[in-house]
């Protein structure tokens, strides 16, 4: 009896470093992050507006900052072929014009990214569900990341079906979603590796 004991504890500690293996070691940044998504996603259900058009400009920021560096490195590079370098300016010309399109218009170009945002959470979704799928092969814990798989997929067929009217409150509204889901995702990922490590250290 001693000796199953034994083998019962052997396999138990076996089991917890493959599972400690495959989890962050550093669990508090991943917990404080995990909570700071959850604050943020909260304060952004109540500013769903604020959020969309911050949302937007960001964007749009972005898109203007790539563009000016893509026309700084054209300029910049020495391309000897005048078509190498034609293409480079064209598409830096080309980012420029969006980025100065979505600061100067946001709202319009809320409704255009809701579709990229659509798109966006049909791709995770999916990404999600394949992932809990495999989980459960594993014998892992699979249902939290099927169910919230299937919660994107969700918000995916709502944005296509919503826009264009509710362009502008909609990208605010599921990216503080979002922000939630991930911040509960992310705790409990860091609560599991905090358990783990220190059932690791009992053993």
């Amino acid at each position: 009896m001693s000796t199953q004991l034994n083998d019962n504890s052997g396999l138990q500690a076996r089991i917890v470093v493959v599972d400690l293996e495959e989890l962050p070691r550093r669990w508090g940044w991943l917990l404080a992050l995990g909570i700071l998504m959850l604050v943020a996603g909260s304060i952004g259900l109540y500013m769903t507006v604020a959020v969309t058009l911050v949302t937007v400009l960001f964007y749009g920021a972005l898109i203007m900052a790539g563009g000016i560096l893509t026309l700084i490195q054209s300029v910049r590079d020495r391309e000897e072929k005048w078509h190498g370098r034609l293409g480079h300016v064209l598409l830096a010309l080309l980012y420029l014009l969006a980025g100065v399109f979505i600061m100067i218009n946001p709202v319009a170009a809320s409704a255009a990214l809701t579709l990229i945002l659509g798109a966006l959470f049909m791709a995770m979704g999916i990404l999600r569900m394949t992932y809990g799928f495999r989980c459960r092969k594993k014998g892992w814990k699979w249902l939290a990341p099927v169910l919230i798989g299937l919660v994107d997929v969700i918000f995916a067929l709502v944005i296509a079906f919503s826009w264009p009217v509710s362009g502008l409150w909609v990208i605010g509204l599921f990216v503080s979603i979002e922000l939630l889901m991930n911040g509960w995702l992310l705790t409990f990922t860091a609560l599991a590796a905090r358990r783990l490590a220190r059932e690791q250290e009992k053993g």
